[in-house]
Formats: structure tokens, sequence, C-alpha cells
């Protein structure tokens, strides 16, 4: 798959989208050597701004030798021409950029775009989500055995998403007592599954007239006593 490249003149504006083609570009392509990267983005500015760039380029690697750095080469690009309204608002709105009771699966695919934008790296990032994501999930995860603890920033997705999964949120959900109980809307009474059944003891059922295990309401002691004063 060949994707076609567009020309960049420098417009701030549209770097970010010309920079997210560069980057499928290379995928679809397999460009992965430093020096084939540069080349095509190097041919790929032409006019004002671009164009004084490239040629200052050119003459700097007329003259360096032996294998350029990747990452050094970005971080300029970048800073040349990048928006840097854009990023700034970007960097704001990544650092502020809570979970509340947003669903954990679509807080993640837009925490993994700004982080894109920003260029955060992977500690501040997991940093911002074990700050902004909900704290039951985050005690969750650190409650498992060290072994498995995530550490990098891929292990940390996933056991936010995996545990996220079991927090969903329930829009309208709204329980109300009424004169005869409790009334609960969306999936009815949540269960609590560590309460005890009281209702039977070693296997013996209670009867509520006299809170007695071991027999049924017709063999009542009790009952029997009440009726027999009745028929007196």
């Amino acid at each position: 798959m060949v994707l076609d490249l567009e020309w960049f003149d420098g417009d701030q504006m549209k770097f970010e989208d010309w920079w997210r083609g560069i980057r499928l570009f290379f995928k679809s392509n397999k460009v992965v050597e430093t020096t084939n990267k540069i080349t095509v983005i190097l041919a790929y500015l032409r006019e004002d701004i671009a164009g004084i760039y490239i040629q200052r380029k050119l003459d700097e690697l007329d003259k360096e030798l032996g294998t350029q750095d990747w990452d050094k080469f970005v971080k300029e690009i970048k800073t040349t021409f990048s928006d840097k309204t854009k990023a700034a608002d970007a960097k704001w709105k990544i650092e502020s950029f809570k979970q509340e009771k947003q669903n954990t699966a679509d807080f993640m695919i837009e925490f993994e775009a700004l982080a894109m934008k920003t260029d955060t790296d992977d500690l501040y990032a997991i940093f911002l989500l074990k700050k902004n994501i909900q704290q039951d999930i985050i005690k969750t995860i650190l409650g498992y055995l060290p072994i498995v603890v995530p550490e990098i920033l891929k292990e940390w997705k996933v056991a936010i998403t995996s545990v996220g999964q079991k927090y969903k949120f329930t829009e309208g959900q709204h329980d109300y007592k009424t004169g005869i109980g409790t009334t609960y809307t969306g999936r009815g009474q949540p269960m609590n599954i560590g309460k005890s059944n009281d209702n039977f003891k070693d296997r013996k059922p209670k009867y509520f007239n006299c809170n007695k295990y071991g027999y049924m309401a017709k063999e009542c002691w009790k009952k029997k006593e009440k009726e027999t004063r009745k028929l007196l």
C-alpha cells in the first residue's frame, strides 16, 4: 500500500495533518532507516519557510558525517513548524483531562490522542493516568501481587482498560425510598455476595413467628398455643 504525500510549505496550521500523513506513509511503505525517512521529509518541503529550512538542512547534512539522529531531527522539525498555540492547548488538555464518569475505553482513546499530539513521554503518561483515572481502578491495579503490577505504559493501558470494564457507570440510575422500602432503578438492587443467608441454620429453616430454627409454620408450638387460647 502506497499513500500519496502532499507538499508542505511551512504553514503551521497544516503541519499536524501533514505530519500524520508522513507517519502513515512510513508505516505503509515500511520506511525504517533514518536516512531514508529524513530524505522523504525533505523531498516534500517547498516554498516559503519550508524552502528556507530545507536549504539550510541540506547544507548541514552535506557537512555532517555518520548516522543521523532521528529523534533529534523530529524534535527540530516540530519545533520549527508545529502550531505553538495548538501544542500548548493540547498539553493543557492532557494534564487536566480527568475521567470522572466517562467510560474507561473512551477515556483511553482520547488520552492516547492527546498524548500523541503533545509527544508525552511514557513515564509522564503513566503519571497522568494514575492521577486522572478513577481512583478505584488505580487502587485495584496497585492491589495486584507485586509480580503483576504494570510497569511500562503498554501494561498500564491494558490493566486500566481491563479493570475499567468492571467499573462502568450507568447514567440515570437513582435509588429512592418509599413508604414500603427502597426502589432500585437501572439493573435493580446490587447483590451483596458476602452477606450470609440467615433464613437457614445448619440447613434447618427459620420460622419467623418465633424466630426459631428447625421446623415449619405448621409445626410451631407458639402458633398452636395461640390457636388453643382462641378456642377457650
